[in-house]
């Protein structure tokens, strides 16, 4: 498990299907909990002068971040 991330974030287009993705990867048993609240966010990707784009078209999705427990 040295290799995984310390941080990972979901996102899903449905509060349901970003609960459950704790379960379904089973994120404890791979030391993550869960980090803040699963909320809907718009997301944009900035360019190196400082332009932004949307992306997913906008469309705002439900965002959920696991942190590892501790660092390996």
């Amino acid at each position: 498990m040295s290799d995984a991330p310390h941080r990972v974030t979901i996102l899903a287009r449905t509060f349901s299907a970003a609960a459950m993705e704790f379960h379904r990867a089973r994120m404890a048993e791979r030391g993550y909990r869960m980090e803040g609240r699963i909320e809907p966010a718009v997301f944009q990707m900035l360019d190196e002068d400082g332009g932004s784009e949307a992306l997913f078209e906008g469309e705002p999705l439900f965002a959920v971040t696991f942190a590892k427990r501790e660092a390996d």
